[in-house]
């Protein structure tokens, strides 16, 4: 009869050790999947299955510290969002050896809506004659007829139920310099991509800054409010299901930067297909 040796249980646990501490091994501790259980319910297995997926499409991802990751990707759980990077409702950013989390423009909107306050909100591209400051300091504007095809600015816009209006306009100067901070793909002008794509991802970030700031958004709980608080840090979340934040330097601007838009499902380590919009996993029969 076979038997184990001293030396083969040590071998195993230490390879057990060490799986504890990969993301999926983290993932699949009893503290953190109840955590996760706790936020999202159902929703919960088909979620941490798309934050594996996330996080092994990734070179820089798969590097950084899995607390990190998970920690991010709960922050995104508490709001009710998908994680996957081509939607941009939120992302899972990596900063060197760790992950950030950032709540995508999307994201803001998605909030925006639920907060069943706003009449209207939006944000446009602005050319030559269509706006200028009747009072800078209080953001008044006068609003004219286009006079050419050059842009000048972007402009963001809600107004609620209530009658509250609030307008945010960033000139084409101040986006460029935002784009060279915070794109990866950027490199100056607005040719790189195309000016299309440079005023599509202008008209995100201005809507962003705008509700970011301003706009009434649904924050149901304690944790959600701390998630939104949380936008652009590091978050570690502890064996125990605990979380510890830091901001601790700039990264990215998600939304200003490409990501593969197909919504093609993607598959996990396990070939587990997971939706690609909502993070659940698919049966052969879907």
């Amino acid at each position: 009869m076979a038997t184990t040796t001293g030396i083969e249980l040590k071998k195993s646990n230490i390879v057990a050790q060490k799986e504890s501490k990969t993301l999926k091994g983290m993932l699949a501790s009893a503290d953190i999947k109840k955590r996760f259980d706790d936020i999202l319910g159902k929703k919960s297995a088909g979620f941490i299955s798309s934050v594996i997926s996330v996080a092994s499409n990734n070179k820089l991802l798969a590097k950084a510290d899995p607390a990190t990751i998970i920690g991010a990707a709960a922050q995104a759980a508490t709001l009710d969002l998908p994680i996957n990077q081509n939607l941009g409702f939120a992302y899972i950013i990596p900063y060197g050896d760790k992950a950030q989390f950032q709540l995508g423009y999307k994201g803001y909107i998605q909030l925006a809506q639920r907060s069943g306050q706003y009449k209207d909100f939006g944000a446009k591209t602005v050319y030559e004659g269509e706006i200028e400051y009747e009072n800078r300091l209080l953001d008044k504007f006068k609003f004219g007829e286009r006079t050419s095809d050059k842009v000048i600015g972007y402009f963001a816009y809600f107004t609620l139920i209530n009658g509250f209006e609030k307008y945010l306009f960033v000139s084409i100067e101040d986006m460029q310099k935002h784009a060279k901070k915070y794109s990866k793909n950027y490199k100056g002008g607005t040719d790189t991509w195309g000016l299309t794509d440079f005023n599509t991802m202008a008209e995100k970030t201005v809507l962003k800054r705008l509700l970011s700031k301003f706009g009434p958004l649904s924050i149901e709980t304690t944790a959600a409010a701390l998630a939104i608080q949380n936008d652009g840090g590091v978050i570690r979340m502890d064996k125990d299901g605990n979380f510890d934040a830091e901001f601790d330097g700039e990264t990215i601007d998600a939304d200003f930067n490409e990501f593969d838009t197909s919504n093609t499902p993607t598959a996990v380590e396990d070939g587990t297909l997971i939706d690609a919009e909502t993070g659940e996993v698919l049966t052969d029969e879907q």
